[in-house]
């Protein structure tokens, strides 16, 4: 969701001191949510203008705040929101003749490498920028990042609501691509120059901060369409619009509040894709969440091992081999091993259980799961240089 500046409505002025903020953890007896994440949210809570901290079922630590929480407050805190303004999720159509993983994983083009204004003048991905790039921010452009951020390209498994399914299109069987991918450099600038002034301090100037804000969720929403029609062309497909694209990482004026999101979509009347792991399925569903949940939805699986926890275990059970291929037979292009053992699938919750969570609490219905055919994390350089010596075109580099 992308909201411009003079869409805010900023209130006039704070609100008068209230009660201490609620906290609701919208998560089943059945499912496990971290210690320190709901320490985290308890810490939250206790922050001035701060009313209330919805905990979504996929919640887990975070860098001084919990990921998988929609937060409401008098106050703007930009921590809150984190570095990766405008990370989100979309969904793309894709049409193709055959969906054979390892030929299609050696044609993903190297993303890693950003869109060259003059080197890259010709590529047709540009095609998917419409009018100017959000601040003119060119660095990273078509780079998918690192840490969670992937595209997928999955088949549509199951159908769980046929109408809905056919309003947006889908049907079982049809190929998709799945992007999640945020604002790169641009939304790391921004929380990079308020902390260093004011640390986890409040937003001395919310106008200036949405009006950055606002720049990089555009941008992201931008960089999911570059990513998709740079990976359609690869794949011999014609680009597509998507038919989700929801941020997860913003804050938007709602009630005369400041709302702020950290790895909770947007719930309200949305089609939202809740990714799972590179080895399970994930779900598009239909979010109608309320007040109670801050408008909110879980955005993933969510951790349930930090990075390091996920490397030691991984190595440990886990070779190379078997995070390349996964339990569903899908291929992950991966040419950085501590990244795939970082990302195993055992490194999250089960998406089931966050799904039914959400069931549970009248969040969101599922109408379609996905199960992935090839996810794309880093470029693996050797299948690169293989791909080169057949003929195709390769990109080396990183961003």
């Amino acid at each position: 969701m992308s909201l411009s500046l003079s869409q805010h409505h900023l209130p006039r002025e704070p609100l008068p001191p209230s009660a201490p903020a609620t906290v609701t953890v919208f998560a089943s007896a059945a499912s496990w949510i971290e210690s320190d994440a709901l320490a985290q949210c308890q810490q939250v809570a206790a922050l001035d203008g701060m009313r209330h901290v919805a905990a979504m079922p996929d919640l887990h630590p975070g860098k001084g705040a919990p990921i998988g929480a929609a937060m409401a407050s008098t106050v703007l805190y930009p921590f809150l929101v984190g570095s990766d303004i405008g990370c989100g999720i979309a969904v793309f159509p894709i049409k193709l003749k055959r969906a054979v993983p390892e030929r299609l994983a050696a044609r993903f083009p190297d993303l890693d490498q950003a869109l060259d204004p003059v080197r890259d003048a010709d590529d047709p991905a540009w095609a998917a920028v419409e009018g100017d790039v959000p601040a003119g921010h060119l660095d990273g452009l078509g780079t998918v990042g690192r840490g969670n951020h992937f595209v997928e390209l999955a088949r549509v498994d199951t159908v769980f609501d046929v109408r809905h399914a056919g309003r947006l299109g889908l049907d079982a069987g049809d190929l998709v691509l799945i992007v999640h991918s945020g604002s790169r450099g641009l939304g790391e600038g921004i929380l990079r120059a308020h902390t260093e002034v004011h640390g986890a301090g409040a937003a001395p100037d919310p106008a200036a901060y949405l009006g950055m804000h606002d720049d990089a969720v555009r941008w992201g929403s931008l960089n999911r369409r570059v990513l998709a029609a740079r990976v359609a062309h690869a794949l011999g497909a014609e680009p597509t619009a998507p038919i989700v694209d929801q941020c997860h990482n913003l804050v938007e004026v709602r009630d005369g509040m400041y709302l702020h999101r950290k790895g909770a979509a947007p719930g309200d009347g949305r089609d939202v894709l809740i990714a799972g792991t590179r080895g399970t399925a994930s779900y598009l569903v239909a979010a109608h969440a309320g007040p109670e949940a801050n408008h909110s939805v879980a955005h993933g699986a969510g951790r349930k091992m930090s990075r390091a926890d996920a490397l030691r275990r991984g190595r440990a059970k886990h070779t190379v081999e078997e995070l390349r291929r996964t339990p569903v037979g899908s291929l992950v292009v991966c040419g950085d091993r501590q990244l795939l053992f970082e990302e195993a699938p055992t490194a999250y919750k089960r998406i089931e259980q966050v799904i039914a969570d959400l069931v549970e609490h009248r969040l969101a219905t599922p109408v379609v799961s996905t199960t992935p055919l090839v996810t794309y994390k880093t470029a693996d350089l050797g299948s690169a240089a293989r791909s080169e010596r057949r003929g195709h075109r390769g990109r080396r580099g990183r961003s």
